[in-house]
């Protein structure tokens, strides 16, 4: 599979099959990840990935964290309210999800359940908990989005499907017990992963990319 392919078919996938990845594979895959580039060398990146029962206990944590119905607590201030194309983009994109998964605007709760989905890592076998030292700030998340997209694109290799998710940061405090996080160590974001459920209506929603000269100006 060339990049263009792996870029290509990278699409965001809230359905998987119940089958574990092996652990050889699974080393061999987040080895090569360690090559992505990173300011400065730093590779502020320190990775968590949960399976198994252990994954199933975290689920059911963080289930019980958000139906609390508290506002989020995240380990780092990155919520934003979008404004004017992005704003339109992220409504294009809810859209897309909600319609494929035929629910009206209208359905309040169903749209929650379906929100709700991404506390259960969408029935994904595996799930990367993306965490880096608090202050890096700005500049550790750059490389964090750097080396989480080098992941996507090798696990797209394998046929191995992912969703990136900012949610997995929002409720911060199951994940860190878990991990034994130290204060000065936050979690940015996660990402479910595994082999896709191809007949679920959910891995049918597609989002569109703005047109290259609204998004690059090539200067000569």
């Amino acid at each position: 599979m060339s990049v263009v392919e792996a870029v290509s078919n990278r699409v965001s996938v809230r359905a998987f099959k119940n089958t574990p990845i092996p652990e050889s594979e699974l080393k061999e895959i987040f080895s090569n990840a360690q090559l992505a580039p990173s300011n400065c060398n730093v590779q502020p990146w320190q990775t968590y990935i949960v399976s198994g029962e252990k994954k199933d206990a975290l689920k059911n944590a963080l289930i019980q964290e958000v139906m609390k119905g508290q506002p989020p607590k995240p380990d780092f201030e990155w919520a934003i309210k979008y404004e004017g194309v992005h704003r339109d983009r992220q409504f294009g994109s809810a859209n897309a999800l909600y319609s494929a998964l035929n629910i009206p605007r209208e359905d309040k709760p169903a749209r929650q359940m379906a929100m709700l989905k991404n506390w259960t890592f969408f029935d994904a076998p595996h799930v990367a908990f993306f965490t880096m030292d608090k202050y890096l700030n700005l500049m550790g998340a750059v490389d964090l989005g750097i080396y989480s997209q080098t992941l996507a694109l090798l696990l797209q290799e394998k046929g191995i499907s992912c969703c990136f998710q900012g949610a997995l940061g929002q409720f911060p405090n199951p994940a860190r017990e878990l991990f034994d996080l130290p204060e000065q160590q936050g979690i940015l974001f996660g990402m479910s992963f595994g082999y896709a459920d191809d007949q679920a209506d959910v891995n049918k929603a597609r989002t569109d990319r703005a047109e290259l000269n609204d998004a690059v100006t090539f200067i000569s």
